[in-house]
């Protein structure tokens, strides 16, 4: 059974909070900041990769090169009918079974607008059959220390060109040039086959253990199911770091 520690993230400390949290394996979710927190599994840790120790694989560089179309343009948190078709496209042929495969415009929106921190929609136009389309998407929050991937959704006529992957490698880019040190990529876990491209960028570390550390081989990691792999929720908030800024009572 799934279960989530989570915090309101709202006003004017919000992006301190989301800052702090984010170093500590917590993800946002519109205005909400969680971190899985099962009773007896640890197999969910949060991934991200160094910027400045990243380097492009021979398949990184051919994604590069049948992606070359991709033209890329941030605008702010706005959900539009285009993302929407889109998103709606993607789901069908990806994630029909999933958790938001009955998400409506509204709540798409919501999922967009919905943003108390520094966030912004990168769009990424593709030349398909001489017309310029949109290809992908991706939801993305601009942390102290990063790029944080919030959520990416890409044409699935276009599987074959690893959007997703391409889409990530722009946003190290995009890291680089802004001298940000880190892309975050959401949750890894072990042995997931949707899960595994993750897996495949250098420079990859997970946060396991209270800390991160680089992800190794990823053979070596299990999705540990035991009554003691998980500490208690009231040791795990006791462990977290608050940023001084935040009120105490």
């Amino acid at each position: 059974m799934e279960r989530k520690l989570f915090t309101a993230l709202q006003g004017d400390t919000a992006e301190t909070l989301n800052d702090a949290l984010s170093k500590q394996g917590f993800r946002r979710s519109q205005n909400v900041l969680y971190r899985p927190s099962c009773a007896e599994c640890t197999a969910c840790m949060s991934a991200r990769i160094r910027v400045a120790d990243f380097t492009f694989s021979k398949s990184q560089r051919r994604i590069l090169r049948r992606t070359a179309d991709l033209r890329r343009e941030a605008t702010s948190p706005w959900a539009t009918e285009a993302q929407y078709a889109l998103f709606r496209a993607y789901l069908d042929s990806r994630h029909a079974a999933g958790g938001m495969a009955d998400m409506d415009i509204f709540e798409f929106a919501a999922m967009i607008e919905e943003t108390p921190i520094r966030s912004r929609v990168v769009e990424y136009s593709g030349s398909k059959n001489g017309t310029r389309d949109l290809a992908a998407v991706c939801l993305t929050d601009v942390l102290d220390d990063g790029l944080s991937m919030v959520y990416s959704f890409f044409d699935p006529d276009r599987a074959s060109d690893s959007l997703g992957t391409a889409i990530i490698l722009d946003h190290i880019t995009i890291a680089r040039e802004a001298g940000l040190p880190y892309v975050y990529l959401g949750y890894w876990v072990p042995g997931s086959p949707k899960m595994d491209y993750k897996s495949r960028f250098n420079a990859l570390e997970v946060y396991k253990g209270g800390c991160w550390q680089s992800i190794g081989d990823p053979a070596e990691h299990t999705a540990q199911t035991h009554p003691l792999s998980t500490d208690p929720i009231a040791e795990q908030v006791a462990r977290i770091n608050l940023p001084d800024t935040l009120p105490t009572r």
